[in-house]
Order: C-alpha cells, then structure tokens, then sequence
C-alpha cells in the first residue's frame, strides 16, 4: 500500500477515535466546537493525501529519468 494512503488511513482511524471520545462535547451542546474540529482535521488528512501523492508522483519521475540518463 502506498504511503498517500496508508497514512491518512490511519489518521482517518484516529480522528474516529477522537470523535468518539470527545462525543462529550457534542452532549453537552457545543455543535460548532465539535464539528469544526472534526472538518478542520478532514482537511488536512485530504490535504496531506494529495501533497503525498505529488510527492510520489516527483519521485517516480525523477527516478525514471535517472534510469533513461543510463
């Protein structure tokens, strides 16, 4: 598996956990506080997804063009 999706998998899993473990705040009425952190951690895992992938996609490229200079 690659590393742009094995890692945000696993933050994935994580910010479930948090989400379930923080459900307090939801209970206790504070919807914004709740869900915004949650959105806010969803962007960067997305974000972290894509930069990774970019960076994969330049490494292979990089490396297929040291192979051709051989």
């Amino acid at each position: 598996m690659k590393k742009s999706t094995f890692v945000p998998l696993i933050l994935l899993v994580y910010l479930g956990v948090m989400s379930y473990i923080g459900r307090g705040e939801f209970f206790a009425g504070n919807y914004g506080y709740y869900f915004s952190i949650i959105g806010l951690t969803l962007l960067c895992i997305v974000l972290l997804h894509f930069f990774l992938k970019k960076r994969e996609r330049l490494r292979k490229e990089r490396e297929d063009d040291l192979n051709k200079k051989r």
